[in-house]
């Protein structure tokens, strides 16, 4: 095994790295969690196929002309809309997103919706605060102001209102979000300080997603503590939407294949007989000439397009 992963990566990096470095690295320590496990699927250490068939049917969804590219109008209508617009911008921007290329033509590539969801899906994970800060940071001066957290909130007050709900006045919101991080310094959070918080995923979605905003809302305050504490979760967030899409998706195929089948079955010989035969007919008929008893009507008696009407 070492020897096969050796000469693979030996011609990808051009020989710069030897058969003892790779022995030593935790890379192959990871190939041999791999070999020990029957079923990939039960280590949530690595990546499995449930995450990657969620995160690719995702984005095939979202990629109208399956271009392998989405651009601001695709990443907006995931979730039914639920991110802000002026989130989805920032994400454009070029804050988290990589290859100048994409940033030109104002698409991200997979990759990018890779980070993208996973970060969506789980906003406790070092990783996806970092991200998310990046993306609400909009002077890029390492601090959150409260003009930039007062940007962000508007938009959800404005679709707070569009919900007939009436929205929380900024100052009271921010009291809470300064009562949830307890940043260090006076007047601005920091990524230190969002690190920190054991709610992270409360504050994000407070300022940028609709959906899971108004579901933090329903919650009990107390319940939402003790979930932020229980650091030694088994399961992460990302971990719990990845199965429940997963089933969700594998539930969708299987009953679309029911129906095929089912709807193959109701047709008996006598059935598959008269469409052979009308197949053939079809086939066999001149393109421009109309079947006879469907067509009937004289098109020269109507003279204009009200009479369609």
């Amino acid at each position: 095994v070492i020897q096969r992963i050796f000469y693979t990566v030996n011609r990808s990096w051009s020989g710069k790295i030897t058969c003892n470095e790779l022995r030593k690295s935790s890379f192959l320590q990871n190939v041999a969690l791999l070999e020990e496990e029957a079923d990939i699927n039960q280590l949530t250490e690595y990546f499995s196929y449930e995450h990657f068939y969620v995160i690719y049917c995702k984005f095939w969804e979202l990629d109208t002309d399956h271009d392998l590219y989405i651009d601001r109008k695709d990443l907006a209508r995931h979730n039914d809309h639920a991110i802000s617009n002026r989130m989805i911008e920032r994400i454009f921007s070029g804050a988290v997103t990589r290859g100048r290329k994409a940033q030109k033509d104002g698409k991200i590539s997979y990759a990018d919706f890779v980070w993208f969801l996973i970060s969506e899906e789980d906003k406790k994970t070092p990783t996806s605060i970092e991200y998310w800060f990046r993306c609400m940071d909009l002077d890029g001066d390492g601090a959150l102001s409260m003009y930039e957290l007062e940007y962000f909130y508007e938009e959800q007050c404005q679709k707070l209102d569009n919900m007939a709900i009436e929205p929380l006045p900024f100052e009271d919101c921010l009291c809470q979000m300064l009562d949830l991080v307890k940043p260090q310094h006076e007047g601005k959070i920091t990524l230190h300080d969002l690190k920190r918080c054991k709610l992270t995923n409360v504050f994000f979605d407070t300022f940028f997603n609709i959906e899971k905003y108004l579901d933090h809302e329903q919650k009990d305050q107390f319940s939402m503590l003790r979930d932020g504490e229980g650091e030694s979760q088994e399961v992460s967030d990302w971990e719990k939407y990845a199965a429940e899409e997963y089933d969700i998706l594998v539930a969708e195929e299987a009953a679309s294949d029911q129906w095929n089948d089912g709807y193959e079955a109701e047709l008996n010989p006598v059935d598959h007989q008269k469409a052979s035969v009308l197949k053939y007919q079809m086939e066999k008929r001149p393109f421009f000439e109309m079947p006879s008893h469907l067509a009937d009507v004289d098109l020269d008696e109507y003279d204009c397009e009200e009479d369609f009407e």
